[in-house]
């Protein structure tokens, strides 16, 4: 009755608002009817009754098969010039506006404009329903029968759903346009933090890498540098011993037939063959002069007396005719040696080291006597000034007349024994001789300093009286002498490279003085410690004060010469402490 008082008198817009919502149990699935279908419902209801045109309108031609909620597109020609003569219902023209409205709203371009297309004509349904009470039983069973079959060919979403859908997601696709629009504006310089890490971690490597060969190069640019100086010596000594070669072809001479000399030498060729066995012709003509000159001597009856002046020696101090005492060289070798042995012993007991000369004819004086004392010194001097090749009696003349400290002796004995001491200590198993690859490792440990070719040098000396197949070396024999006191090519080879390597030292100092003439002490040390970084001060001071013949405790401010610093050096114990700086690779073992 309530809905029926809604059509007939017109209801208020509550009560035609819970008749439309009253129903919505027809359809569940569909939803309600928009708000513009409730006002159009509101706005019919509250007229009175329905309008029964055309059937009430007498004289007036009705269209047939006319359908008023038709879409305009399909109206045909022959409805459009049979219109009513009457004017519409205003209740059917604005169902039939708004049917149109929303046909005209449709996309019908998608694959379901079937299913939109007739969503108005359901709502129109919908609303003869609501409002034709009576019939509406028939009409709801109508509309759920062809709902039930409809949703039987198509079992889609429900379009108003999706149209809902649709427009939810333009709205979201446009505020994530703006957004996306508004991030690429402020982050269009930044990088993913996944390729930023990926970045730093590269720059991290590369700088690592820039750091190490910065590195690298500068160690190169140092190296290059030493070997750019290196290279500048090697040209000056390739310019002079080019030149000394030029200076040779222009005066040598064809290579002498030593083996004639054994005619002439006293005990034959067996004894020519001992003296000559390891040495070069320089050395074969001081032995040819030796043998010449001692067979001279042995002519000689008496020496002439140098006279008694203080420029004199104190041990030749003498004036009239000496005898000569006639030695054998083997005797004259047992006293040099036994003259060493008392002041060794001497010096020890004392604490200070005595002078030569004066040791030399006390000693003479007490062993033979004041008067035979001056025969045996002249005799012996003689003997050692013509016999050069000799390493006793050359030492030993060399300290007596000044022209070598009494240092570089000790210097070298101590160099000899430390080495024999370290081969036995390599001989597990003290059988006298080592392998000599084991050798070389000695001599390596022995003699830090030493470059790669000195070395060798030693190598080969050792195994000069050795087989070729025979791998041991005997080191006990490399360290023996003959009864003349000449000893083997092992030690006179180290004795040699003991005086080449203090005269390369003496001129790298040369080198690093530069070109002045003289030079005061602070800048000699300066140049000592620029070739030598690892000496020490005491070290130094000795050498200083060897340079500038003064005590430590006495002022070294006086200038002197280059010259007189370098002969004051040659005479003394000087050699290198540490490894040179420009140098230092060249004492490394290549393939070891």
């Amino acid at each position: 009755m309530a809905a029926r008082r809604a059509v007939r008198g017109g209801t208020s817009p509550e009560s035609s608002s819970e008749i439309t919502s009253g129903q919505t149990h027809i359809r569940s699935a569909k939803p309600t009817l928009p708000k513009k279908q409730k006002a159009l419902s509101l706005q019919l209801s509250a007229r009175g009754q329905w309008s029964m045109w055309p059937a009430f309108a007498a004289g007036q031609t009705v269209l047939r098969n006319h359908k008023p909620c038709s879409a305009p597109e399909e109206r045909t020609c022959s409805n459009e010039q049979a219109l009513l003569t009457i004017p519409k219902p205003r209740h059917l023209e604005q169902l039939e506006s708004y049917l149109r409205k929303e046909l005209q709203t449709l996309d019908l371009t998608k694959g379901i404009s079937q299913e939109l297309k007739l969503q108005p004509y359901r709502e129109i349904f919908e609303f003869f329903i609501d409002n034709f009470k009576t019939y509406k039983p028939l009409l709801s069973a109508i509309k759920n029968e062809y709902e039930a079959t409809l949703e039987k060919a198509v079992k889609g979403e429900d379009v108003v759903k999706l149209t809902l859908a649709l427009k939810m997601a333009r709205q979201d696709l446009t505020k994530a346009q703006v957004k996306l629009n508004a991030m690429t504006a402020e982050y269009g310089d930044v990088v993913p933090r996944r390729r930023f890490e990926s970045l730093e971690k590269k720059y991290s490597d590369l700088l690592q890498e820039m750091k190490t060969l910065r590195k690298d190069f500068d160690q190169l640019h140092e190296e290059y540098g030493t070997l750019l100086e290196i290279h500048r010596e090697t040209a000056e000594e390739r310019d002079s011993f080019f030149t000394r070669l030029q200076e040779a072809e222009r005066s040598h001479t064809p290579r002498p037939n030593w083996a004639k000399c054994s005619e002439v030498i006293p005990g034959g060729a067996e004894r020519w063959d001992c003296l000559a066995k390891g040495k070069s012709s320089h050395q074969l003509v001081d032995v040819l002069l030796e043998e010449i000159g001692t067979g001279v001597l042995k002519e000689m009856n008496v020496f002439r007396g140098w006279g008694k002046g203080n420029k004199v020696p104190v041990h030749l101090r003498y004036e009239g005719e000496v005898k000569n005492k006639k030695p054998t060289k083997k005797d004259v070798v047992n006293i040099l040696k036994d003259i060493w042995k008392e002041k060794t012993a001497l010096d020890q007991q004392t604490g200070k080291r005595s002078s030569l000369p004066e040791f030399f004819l006390s000693y003479l004086q007490k062993k033979y006597g004041d008067a035979s004392a001056v025969e045996w010194s002249y005799t012996l001097s003689e003997y050692m000034r013509l016999c050069p090749s000799n390493h006793v009696m050359s030492s030993f003349y060399e300290i007596l007349t000044g022209k070598v400290a009494e240092e570089q002796y000790h210097s070298q004995n101590q160099l000899i024994s430390d080495l024999q001491k370290e081969l036995a200590a390599c001989d597990s198993y003290s059988s006298g001789s080592l392998p000599s690859e084991q050798f070389r490792m000695a001599l390596r440990e022995a003699f830090p300093l030493k470059r790669r070719d000195a070395i060798q040098e030693l190598v080969d000396a050792s195994m000069f009286s050795l087989d070729s197949d025979d791998d041991f070396i005997d080191y006990i024999s490399l360290f023996k002498e003959d009864e003349e006191g000449n000893p083997e090519p092992f030690v006179a080879k180290l004795r040699s490279q003991y005086v080449s390597e203090k005269q390369e030292y003496l001129q790298e100092l040369k080198n690093s003085l530069g070109d002045v003439t003289e030079v005061d002490a602070d800048d000699l040390k300066a140049a000592f410690c620029r070739i030598d970084p690892e000496i020490s001060d005491q070290t130094l001071d000795a050498y200083i004060g060897l340079a500038y013949q003064v005590r430590r405790e006495q002022p070294d401010q006086e200038v002197v010469p280059v010259d007189t610093i370098l002969e004051r050096l040659c005479v003394g114990d000087v050699r290198r402490v540490g490894p040179s700086p420009r140098k230092e690779s060249t004492t490394d073992f290549e393939g070891e």
